[in-house]
């Protein structure tokens, strides 16, 4: 029998990933002891180290043998890309460790807590809908819990508020964490196919978005997506139409899509009642509305409205679209959807865009290398990098950035590069002639970049 108190020692496997790092963040704010090990320093493993917490880069289990002696530690929470004879698992099964991954100790936390889930769920979009539904939140002086999967510009990717009533989660369906969860409200951004080392056919996917809308007690999202899953009832799911998107001043039509889902989120926990019962006027951000207006919108019916007003002044989220310099942007996109909606969004911005794509997974580049087709056709130039291996089915054969691209629409913008001075050289001409230069991936391309910039 485990006893969990606000004593608890947390061990976190793999703590700078995206899923352990916000929850790291969120266990040190509830009062327990944290540390953890990670062997690639990172954004997340510095916002980490900046707050007192150790990170270990080796993971030859020695670190958690000695930490375990020195304190016992009575949870450890292990990432899901640890290979089961991980040297670590191995350590903290001989310790005799209570082990998990994230989505049971993170359902801990919001159980204890007595927390509302509000979850934000779907195949692309997640973070920046969850880093603008905390951003709504955060402005009207609303106390909130939540994890996203980045960094932020306006708050830690991971916290926990004692007086928020509301937890919001970037729910991701991989490995299936969205279903260890019960949402009192959840967000379904847009609704693909993808992760099919989890889910190995489409209907697999389908039936498991399915069954978390099951699962939660109200969910937004739109028709076109929704109308992909078995029947969902009306009380069961709010379907929003193309022509109900709200009209943001943001860039980017996906972002305006989201930012809807937001605005109709807070329209929805309005009409349950009081949704700030903690807040006051002095708390909210005087750029964007006070708590008095917000409720005054609510008794007026006009939520939507006055929510738009804050969400038009999101400052976005780390690796998102996210401006490192003149000309110069960087984010996560790696699939042919994300590349498609981020460089339509670049559009509005340029009419000349050149964009350095490094593909993620050499998995998964043989599931979505049919896909690489017209989704390049906003872009003037692509420079195309091998692809950042991570994960990997050694049985594979590595796809060369050739056969990924051969299929490609414009196929002539192509031009296979490396990340090398030669790029760098080429992106600050491109920069110069006042081009904007978009940086896509979710490997080693965004710290190259920050290297480059002298950005830590």
């Amino acid at each position: 029998m485990f006893d969990y108190t606000t004593d608890m020692r947390i061990y976190f496997a793999g703590i700078g990933g995206v899923g352990l790092g916000p929850l790291a963040e969120i266990a040190a704010d509830a009062g327990y002891e944290v540390s953890g090990s990670d062997p690639t320093s990172s954004l997340m493993t510095s916002q980490l180290q900046k707050r007192g917490v150790v990170v270990e880069p080796s993971q030859d289990g020695a670190f958690l043998a000695q930490t375990h002696a020195l304190t016992p530690i009575q949870w450890f929470v292990y990432s899901a890309s640890l290979p089961s004879d991980h040297p670590e698992l191995q350590m903290a099964r001989k310790l005799g460790l209570r082990m998990t991954k994230r989505d049971e100790f993170l359902a801990y936390i919001i159980k204890e807590k007595n927390l509302k889930l509000i979850a934000i769920a779907g195949t692309h979009g997640k973070t920046t809908t969850t880093g603008m539904m905390v951003w709504v939140l955060k402005q009207l002086g609303i106390p909130v819990s939540y994890a996203v999967g980045t960094t932020l510009s306006f708050g830690p990717s991971g916290k926990y508020d004692k007086d928020s009533q509301y937890f919001v989660y970037e729910c991701d369906e991989f490995d299936r964490n969205m279903l260890a969860f019960h949402p009192d409200l959840s967000l379904i951004t847009s609704l693909g196919y993808d992760h099919s080392d989890t889910y190995p056919f489409e209907q697999d996917y389908q039936a498991a978005f399915a069954q978390f809308i099951e699962q939660s007690g109200h969910t937004i999202g739109w028709f076109h997506d929704l109308s992909k899953l078995p029947f969902i009832s009306a009380e069961k799911a709010w379907q929003l139409h193309d022509e109900e998107v709200l009209d943001f001043s943001l860039t980017g039509i996906h972002n305006r899509q989201n930012a809807t889902l937001v605005a109709k989120a807070c329209e929805y926990l309005s009409s349950q009642g009081n949704l700030f019962p903690e807040a006051s006027a002095a708390q909210a951000s005087a750029d964007a509305v006070s708590t008095e207006a917000w409720r005054e919108a609510a008794e007026e019916n006009n939520v939507a409205e006055v929510s738009m007003r804050v969400i038009n002044t999101f400052p976005g989220t780390n690796r998102r679209f996210e401006k490192l310099a003149d000309n110069l942007y960087s984010d996560y996109g790696h699939h042919p959807e994300e590349i498609a909606a981020t460089l339509q969004m670049a559009r509005e911005l340029s009419d000349h865009v050149v964009l350095v794509y490094q593909p993620h997974q050499n998995v998964r580049q043989h599931e979505v290398v049919d896909q690489y087709t017209d989704c390049f056709s906003e872009a003037e130039k692509v420079y195309w990098l091998p692809t950042y291996l991570s994960r990997e089915d050694p049985s594979l054969t590595v796809l060369t950035p050739k056969e990924l691209s051969a299929n490609v629409t414009n196929r002539e913008v192509v031009e296979i590069a490396d990340l090398n001075d030669a790029l760098w050289q080429a992106i600050q001409a491109a920069r110069d002639a006042g081009k904007l230069v978009l940086c896509m991936g979710a490997g080693s391309i965004d710290e190259w970049l920050r290297h480059q910039l002298a950005i830590h």
